[in-house]
């Protein structure tokens, strides 16, 4: 990498000059294409074609441009040139023209402009293409052996037998984390390749064959190689590794490509024993490189925008490198490439008979992790122990998803078992299974079997080392009495005992069931089949009832502000405003178990949990709102609170908000606008429903200071019903917009309308269902908000934790007015149980003080999203207060909401482990509405997961 300040870049009007003068070609158009170092311009001719103009940097010798040419010769006479560029003869018949500079000369060259459309770092490669990429690689450095040229160079910057120069010179340049991290993988890289760099071998490769440098069709197959400026000689599996480090952009999900991209090269140009050692320690040694010489370009063109977009890209890499241990990722690599030797366990002996030994279950749903036990650390040695102390021998699960303290942390956590643990007495003698090796390293025993398989003990000591004989003793297990034992297909490999999750069936034949070395039958814990569970819900579940996500996590567990997956994964939940307790609350299984065991039934008997709970919330409202009516759900209590202000004022008609949703049922149907939920909510409401203009600040009508307008709006439109006509019954509103994601209202809109309203002789319903409960942190209420009393309150979500529980709470005299249309009565509502529920829930909140950290934490939380809009275009705005808020996402403006984008940042921060759904009319508003439980960690966790997605984010567009 030579940059200097004298590189002569072109203007449009120099480019058109120059290719008209030594090409003799009419140019039509110019445009700017992007480049590390180098300048590429599409030019679109007078005849329509459109070729490439490419200034090469002052440091690329005229030698080196003819070697690429001749590369591109030679690969075109074996069968793969109509992929690659070739260059146009300039009018001196020559193929690069020098351009004149201060101090040394650049070449410009016009190359065929190959048609497609370049990755630009999307999020998903096309299906295939890593495959493609990889089979390319493999046909150019196959097709390139034994070849040479004058031009080629070795040793330069970016061949990885010689970077580490590069890296020193930009150390200065590196800030203390990414100095950290490159000093790391070069470290690691270096040490893994000091044995094999002899055995390496070295011919002309692309030196960039990356995503980057190719365009795809329309159907998404590759098109073209468009870039031969990194043609040189070095070693054969550098070629390989550059092409797989540049899709780790993606994150720990593109070790699918990656292995689809090495087998696809392997088939092409079958790698040798050395090369395959070596190939990810290569890997992690790019993603190193590309972050060090990325810092020294910026330095020396603080303007290069391409350049500043891949930084973000590139730290990426070198994170998920690093991230795969280069053992690890070698056995992958093997498995990928079909190189691991079957395991035959036919006449081995057991280490020890432990057949009748109790089964430990350390899986996601296990007991053992209840009431948040997995967050305490070593929480599975614990459990072990605690094994241990009991009666008899026990044993874990090989082939088991388990669930730890890794869950809470926010990465992909080493979930998925590869060894057994067996709970013995402490001297434990184990015995030799078969003929074999015995050496003890690493904090392990390992017994490599003459038959090829070794054996991994931890947890216990050898008693010889050297040769043994099938039989013999072989180690004694340590005072503790727990012993870990595993096996490794690769004879001479260090597995780790548990992986992330992912690569099941490779790890299950690199790393086969050892269950008859300990006298037992092979029993691999089933693997969660999610897309299968998926075909199942959709079959027998009506898919009108959607789910969250394209591939959604199989959730089969919570506690408090988390959710885990049944691979032990973990996720933050930012999303459940219903489980405001959080999940998994043992106060209130405790009281539904004790209340089950005891009674339920229905309201019309008599006992005293319903009392509690009536007079609990009762308490808890505004004077004068002091009866109760119990139901199941959300949209029950809705539907009832309409029912009553109906039957109380004896009219029908009823004013509603637009953008509003209130529920499923078909009353609460009836006054619901949201466009989210149905599209054709507007055009289909019943004539008793009148609507408003939502009161939106943001996109609405009328905009910040101008909000006040709304209500003069509203007084208009009753001054029209009036003259019209019609008699409300009365008002129905959210006082925050919740579908709408925590807009909140004008100040002194809801106030002065219900006012208007009343005055009218009809009555404000407050839509309380998923704002209130101290979810808003200053409020226990909604309606608070707004400085009004309503007549009626709709309540629910919150009462519950999940379990179905509403209520409506009124006047007594309105509650008396409703008895003309008889007796009312809800199956379910105000059961002993749900009752038991509901005031539990009370309870909690008051005990563990939620209103007052939805305050403090909300706080933080809307602060640091606030900070991120202002970083980050997309977010346009942040909406609401407590925990209920919500963040537009848009394309330029409040007038552009982009769903697109909306959507796919949800599905970005899955991968984050966070859990966020779009909301709104146009589904572009992030929801952002936890338990109450959340807490200031937690809260740091999700802010920088998300500044990572929209930085990402950003850095894609920009190339």
């Amino acid at each position: 990498m030579d940059t200097t300040a004298s590189f002569p870049r072109l203007d449009h009007d120099a480019a058109t000059a120059l290719v008209r003068q030594a090409w003799g070609l009419d140019v039509t158009d110019i445009r700017d294409l992007g480049s590390n170092e180098d300048q590429n311009l599409l030019v679109t001719l007078a005849d329509g074609r459109r070729v490439l103009l490419k200034v090469s940097h002052p440091g690329i010798a005229p030698a080196a441009l003819d070697a690429q040419h001749a590369a591109v010769a030679r690969l075109s006479a074996r069968g793969i040139g109509a992929l690659l560029p070739a260059p146009w003869p300039a009018l001196d018949g020559g193929t690069a023209v020098p351009l004149a500079a201060p101090e040394r000369p650049a070449h410009a060259r016009v190359l065929d402009f190959l048609d497609g459309t370049p990755p630009g770092g999307a999020r998903r490669l096309p299906s295939g293409l890593a495959a493609s990429l990889g089979a390319v690689a493999g046909r150019v450095v196959a097709g390139l052996e034994g070849w040479s040229h004058e031009g080629l160079s070795g040793g330069g910057p970016w061949d990885l037998r010689e970077v580490s120069a590069v890296v020193a010179e930009a150390v200065p340049l590196l800030d203390a984390g990414e100095r950290d991290r490159v000093a790391v993988a070069m470290a690691r890289a270096d040490a893994a390749l000091a044995p094999l760099a002899d055995a390496l071998p070295v011919q002309p490769i692309h030196g960039d064959l990356t995503e980057d440098n190719v365009v795809l069709a329309a159907d998404g197959a590759l098109a073209g190689v468009i870039d031969l400026g990194d043609l040189g000689v070095s070693w054969r599996v550098a070629e390989l590794a550059i092409a797989l480090c540049a899709l780790l952009h993606r994150g720990d999900a593109a070790m699918s490509d990656v292995l689809a991209a090495a087998a696809a090269f392997d088939r092409e140009a079958p790698l040798t024993e050395p090369e395959l050692r070596a190939l990810w320690p290569l890997v992690v040694r790019r993603a190193a490189v590309l972050v060090a010489a990325g810092a020294r370009v910026r330095a020396e063109d603080p303007g290069n925008a391409y350049a500043e977009a891949r930084r973000l890209l590139e730290a990426r890499m070198l994170e998920t490198a690093l991230r795969w241990a280069s053992g690890e990722a070698e056995l992958l690599l093997r498995d990928a490439l079909g190189r691991v030797p079957a395991v035959d366990w036919t006449g081995a002996r057991p280490l020890i008979d432990l057949g009748s030994a109790a089964v430990i279950d350390l899986s996601v749903t296990s007991a053992v992790h209840d009431s948040g036990a997995w967050l305490e650390p070593y929480r599975p040695m614990g459990v072990l122990a605690a094994a241990r102390d009991g009666a008899g021998a026990a044993v874990t699960r090989y082939g088991e998803h388990r669930l730890d303290v890794q869950a809470g942390q926010g990465y992909a956590p080493r979930s998925y078992a590869l060894a057994i643990e067996g709970v013995v007495e402490g001297g434990t003698v184990l015995s030799a299974p078969s003929d074999g090796w015995v050496e003890e390293a690493r904090g392990a025993v390992r017994l490599t079997c003459d038959a090829g398989p070794a054996i991994l003990l931890t947890g216990a000591t050898a008693l010889v080392e050297g040769r043994v004989a099938a039989g013999d003793p072989l180690a004694r297990v340590r005072d503790n009495g727990i012993v870990g034992v595993q096996a490794s297909a690769v004879a001479d490999a260090w597995p780790p005992a548990r992986v992330t999750a992912g690569h099941e069936d490779a790890w299950r034949r690199l790393c086969p069931d050892p269950s008859v070395l300990l006298g037992r039958k092979p029993a691999v814990a089933s693997s969660p089949d999610e897309p299968g569970l998926l075909a199942a819900r959709t079959q027998a579940f009506a898919p009108v009832q959607e789910h969250y996500y394209e591939a959604p996590p199989r959730i089969e567990r919570g506690w408090r502000h988390h959710l885990i997956d049944v691979r032990g994964r973990g996720y933050l939940d930012m999303v459940n405003n219903v489980a405001i307790l959080g999940h998994g609350e043992p106060r209130i299984a405790d009281a539904v178990e004790r209340q089950l065991r005891l009674l339920n039934t229905n309201s019309r008997f008599h006992y005293g949990a319903v009392v509690e709970l009536s007079e609990a919330l009762a308490a808890r409202a505004p004077a004068g709102l002091d009866t109760v009516l119990l139901v199941n759900s959300g949209s029950e209590a809705v539907d009832l609170a309409l029912r009553m202000v109906r039957a109380a004022t004896g009219r029908a008609d009823v004013l509603a908000l637009t953008e509003a949703y209130h529920g499923w049922t078909v009353g609460a149907d009836a006054v619901s606008t949201s466009l989210g939920d149905n599209p054709h909510a507007l055009a289909t409401r019943p004539d008793w429903v009148h609507l408003l203009d939502a009161p939106n600040a943001y996109r609405g009508r009328h905009r910040g200071p101008d909000a006040g307008r709304y209500l003069e709006d509203a007084l208009e439109r009753l001054e029209e019903l009036d003259s019209a006509g019609v008699s409300l019954a009365g008002l129905i509103a959210e006082p925050i917009f919740g579908n709408g994601g925590g807009i909140l209202l004008p100040d002194g809109y809801l106030a002065g309308l219900a006012s208007a309203v009343r005055e009218r002789g009809g009555l404000v319903v407050s839509d309380e269902v998923q704002v209130s409960y101290g979810r808003l942190g200053e409020h226990f209420w909604g309606f608070d908000q707004q400085g009004v009393v309503p007549d009626v309150s709709a309540v629910a979500k919150a009462m519950g934790n999940g379990h179905p529980l509403g209520a409506v709470i009124t006047t007594r005299a309105i509650a008396e007015a409703f008895a003309v249309e008889g007796s009312f009565f809800s199956s379910a509502g105000g059961s002993p149980v749900s009752c038991v529920v509901g005031s539990t829930v009370l309870r909690v909140l008051d005990q563990d003080g939620l209103q007052e950290n939805a305050r403090v934490v909300g706080a933080l939380l809307a602060d640091g999203l606030r900070s991120l809009a202002r970083r980050h275009p997309a977010l346009g705005a942040v909406h609401g207060m407590g925990l209920y808020l919500g963040v537009e996402v848009v394309a330029g403006g409040p007038d552009a909401p982009d769903p697109v984008a909306a959507r796919e940042i949800c599905e970005d921060l899955l991968t984050e482990g966070v859990i966020v759904q779009p909301t709104g009319d146009h589904k572009n508003v992030l929801k952002i509405k936890p338990p109450l439980t959340i807490d200031a960690a937690a809260v740091r966790r999700f802010l920088g997961a998300l500044g990572r997605v929209m930085e990402l984010r950003e850095a894609r567009a920009a190339l």
